[in-house]
């Protein structure tokens, strides 16, 4: 668990059971400025995908690059909005597919992989992604492929804005090494101009969480409750039960389960300043 000023970082991954390696990557990270990065990635693991776990850790790290470069944009014009959205809905998805693919090809120029044909070089890589930036004044979120974002609001309701409209079918999912990913992208973009309704949890995860529960309904519950108990027994003690509840998760997913995460204390302001407040999720 780390601490920065008014929030608190959660951030675990477990490997699935039988699994011979954790394809999950993850990170998160804040500064004195009150700004917060976190990223997970879940690579996808089978025959085809034979580097994916590699993909995952590329992704995140390119991820969290980008991410820290819209922050720093974002606090030295707060005020612009509109160039803002545009940066989250048009430039973050396509410097991150971007950046992934040429490190992608970096990594096999140096480490050539036998039995990949031209145009699907991409494949062995292949990882969803899932992240996002909490400023002052705004919240941000990207995904692409499968896992979870969930916020649990100032007033105690929780919402999963970036989930897909229809489920995905089996275990087939969007991917940074699907054709033009950056277009697949989902964006959840939300200024906030009272600081008090910024979130008081804003929990990412990977897939083998949620689906370690019969129902959707089950996981929010979960979600509640973590939200509910960081307020009545404090960080510390969330931050030491986490690895043993995402472990049981995954005894009932059989995947690898990672959860990065940061809470707001209900009693702590936030330095944030005032912005405009207009909650959208889109898929541009």
């Amino acid at each position: 668990m780390v601490s920065v000023p008014h929030w608190r970082i959660f951030r675990e991954s477990v490997q699935g059971p039988g699994k011979a390696g954790n394809q999950d990557w993850y990170d998160a990270e804040g500064t004195a400025e009150g700004n917060l990065v976190l990223a997970v990635a879940d690579g996808h693991g089978s025959a085809v995908h034979s580097r994916s776990g590699l993909g995952a850790r590329f992704a995140v790290d390119i991820f969290m690059r980008c991410a820290r470069e819209f922050a720093a944009r974002a606090g030295e014009t707060p005020g612009n909005l509109r160039q803002l959205r545009h940066d989250a809905c048009r430039r973050v998805p396509r410097e991150v597919v971007r950046d992934w693919q040429d490190e992608v090809h970096r990594h096999l120029k140096d480490h050539p992989l036998a039995g990949v044909t031209r145009g699907d070089e991409l494949l062995p890589y292949g990882t969803t992604l899932l992240g996002a930036v909490c400023v002052p004044g705004l919240v941000v979120a990207w995904q692409l492929g499968d896992g979870d974002l969930m916020l649990v609001e100032a007033d105690g309701t929780i919402s999963a804005p970036l989930a897909p409209s229809e489920p995905e079918l089996g275990d087939e999912t969007e991917s940074l090494c699907s054709r033009q990913a950056w277009d697949l992208m989902r964006v959840h973009w939300a200024p906030v101009s009272d600081p008090g309704r910024l979130p008081r949890l804003l929990m990412l995860s990977t897939d083998g969480l949620s689906k370690s529960f019969a129902a959707q309904d089950g996981f929010v519950r979960f979600v509640r409750e973590v939200s509910e108990r960081l307020a009545a027994e404090g960080p510390e003690a969330i931050g030491a039960a986490l690895p043993g509840w995402l472990a049981r998760a995954s005894t009932y997913s059989g995947d690898d389960t990672t959860v990065a995460a940061v809470w707001r204390r209900p009693d702590d302001p936030d330095p944030s300043e005032d912005g405009s407040q207009d909650r959208e999720t889109e898929n541009d």
